[in-house]
């Protein structure tokens, strides 16, 4: 994927990590909550990785 691509995918993971951290923020059921809030870290750390390195998380 060229650079362009991956900034494009990695701006989409961050702004789709903020929704879910805004959405468990509004949410009043705690398991709701917390399973919003750990598909938001989920999101962050895999746009915070480097690309090429570690590997895909994406189903082949």
């Amino acid at each position: 994927m060229s650079v362009a691509g991956e900034t494009g995918r990695t701006d989409q993971m961050r702004e789709k990590a903020r929704h879910m951290t805004e959405a468990a923020e509004r949410t009043n059921d705690p398991e709701q909550r917390r399973r919003l809030q750990e598909k938001a870290r989920k999101l962050q750390e895999q746009s915070e990785r480097p690309a090429g390195r570690g590997g895909s998380d994406l189903p082949v």
